[in-house]
């Protein structure tokens, strides 16, 4: 349990910094309500799930090899400290919710997937992050188990989701650009320390 819900910490963390997919959400709630942001982020989500399934059936069977299970730790750490920098760097940019969007007509599902499956930083934070959690989780359990465990970041993701959604829907107030930029920094700190935790990961998992 304390690892699902380490899991969830960090996939709210990862879906809180500003980044494309965040600002079409906005763009749609302000515009349009609860419903057009958060299907807007399911289809964004559904592309991580893209990902992790993919990776799932790629690493799954090579996971357990400690020289592999270590190196992907340190990448996952290091992608984890960049992320975290990117969004406390956030906190010191204009955040721009006021411009037009080129997606405002399109269905918001298919939106939110193309948006996130041809974002390059997707598949390279899933590769980090995922298979970091995956290879100790395999070490303890199933492979089955070990998936499950590894989707509970994803349920994390679509918590933040609905609750930015639903806080631009009932409190539209409370989501602007200084909110934003506060929200990543925040987030930037948690991040960097996931980041430090699956470095330390690494060294003892090579010790």
């Amino acid at each position: 349990m304390v690892n699902i819900l380490q899991n969830i910490l960090l996939g709210i963390s990862l879906a809180a910094p500003v980044g494309p997919v965040t600002i079409e959400a906005i763009k749609r709630g302000l515009n349009s309500g609860f419903s057009p942001a958060f299907i807007l982020s399911l289809g964004a989500a559904s592309a991580d799930a893209t990902y992790l399934i993919l990776i799932y059936l790629g690493l799954s069977n090579f996971i357990h090899i400690p020289i592999i299970k270590g190196s992907i730790w340190v990448f996952g750490g290091i992608v984890l400290m960049y992320l975290g920098v990117l969004s406390i760097k956030k906190y010191y940019q204009k955040i721009n919710l006021k411009g037009p969007s080129n997606y405002l007509n399109r269905n918001s599902y298919f939106t939110g997937y193309i948006l996130n499956i041809t974002n390059p930083m997707t598949i390279i934070w899933w590769v980090g992050i995922f298979g970091s959690i995956l290879g100790t989780s395999i070490q303890n359990y199933s492979k089955i188990v070990a998936l499950l465990h590894s989707l509970s970041i994803l349920f994390g993701v679509i918590i933040w989701s609905f609750l930015l959604s639903a806080s631009l829907h009932w409190g539209k107030k409370i989501i602007n650009e200084n909110s934003l930029r506060y929200i990543s920094l925040i987030s930037g700190m948690v991040l960097i320390a996931f980041g430090v935790y699956f470095e330390y990961n690494a060294i003892t998992s090579l010790l």
